[in-house]
């Protein structure tokens, strides 16, 4: 059967323990901070408001993207299992690029979320109803589902060459696109058109909203309100860079980077997939007062 070969960390060996444990510190990180907002937001009432809905799809977004990579990357470093088989391969590589389109339509829709409590703070909770909230969620999974889909379909149908060696502990189509032998124009371009209609409009839609949030900011007229007005958004614009900042170094590299030594592109692709889930929950409980004396209730 077609296999593909994953790579660990270059430079260093397959059974680095030292490796190994960071790694599952990782992710049990990710898992205990993702799964406690969850549940706080599921349990608390006072927590039943737009900004918790979206964040708790942000967490489930974490979540899923986490989980998606956690098989190979445990495989790696703790049993030196480099082997995929090509389906399962094609599998893995479907789930990290949904949940990383679903990913970046959360925090649009959360851009949003902060633009009409600014912005139109009368009229929020006439907004940002509990129907408006449902339909965007599942328009974010749907999109997220339906503009990767073609792209695992495109790529099954290749033929590859006898070097199956990808670059990453994980399946990515832009590393999966190497190792074909065969004209990869259709996929490339198509890949890319997904990239624009995902995540390109997104920060277009963010960028647009945060225009908006800064001009209302500076209209108002008390220094003490305009700070606190800021402060609200703190917590999704660092959500914002870390998703992000990865993301296109990622992609900038594996187009026009081609001479960097491989260690630089395994640092951004892991970083690009694990930095987000471990860091966003940190950051909302530190930053969300409701969130972080929960915490401290649970924690006495």
């Amino acid at each position: 059967p077609l296999t593909f070969i994953l790579t660990g960390i270059p430079s260093l060996p397959m059974s680095s323990y030292w490796v190994a444990w960071p790694l599952c510190c990782l992710y049990v990180l990710m898992l205990l901070g993702n799964c406690t907002l969850l549940w706080m937001i599921r349990t608390d009432h006072s927590l039943h408001t737009p900004m918790y809905y979206f964040l708790s799809m942000l967490a489930a977004a974490d979540l899923g993207l986490s989980l998606s990579t956690l098989p190979t990357m445990l495989a790696i470093f703790w049993f030196e299992s480099t082997s995929l088989r090509f389906e399962a391969c094609i599998v893995q590589m479907y789930f990290i690029h949904s949940f990383s389109a679903i990913e970046s339509g959360v925090l649009v829709a959360m851009a949003f979320d902060r633009f009409v409590a600014i912005c139109y703070p009368l009229r929020y909770t006439s907004v940002l109803t509990s129907s408006l909230i449902t339909k965007a969620g599942g328009a974010i999974v749907l999109r997220g589902v339906c503009v990767v889909l073609p792209v695992a379909i495109l790529i099954k149908k290749m033929p590859f060459c006898r070097s199956r060696i990808l670059s990453h502990s994980f399946c990515l189509h832009q590393d999966m696109l190497r190792v074909v032998c065969g004209d990869v124009r259709v996929n490339s371009l198509y890949g890319l058109m997904a990239v624009i209609l995902t995540k390109g409009l997104d920060i277009l839609a963010i960028l647009l909203s945060y225009t908006m949030i800064i001009r209302a900011i500076l209209s108002i007229v008390s220094q003490e309100a305009r700070a606190k007005a800021f402060s609200t958004c703190i917590s999704h614009l660092c959500a914002v860079l870390i998703f992000y900042i990865p993301l296109i170094s990622l992609s900038i590299i594996h187009r026009f980077g081609k001479h960097l030594p491989p260690l630089t592109h395994t640092l951004l692709a892991d970083a690009y997939l694990l930095v987000p889930p471990v860091l966003n929950p940190l950051v909302y409980s530190w930053k969300t007062k409701r969130i972080r004396r929960r915490i401290l209730v649970l924690l006495c």
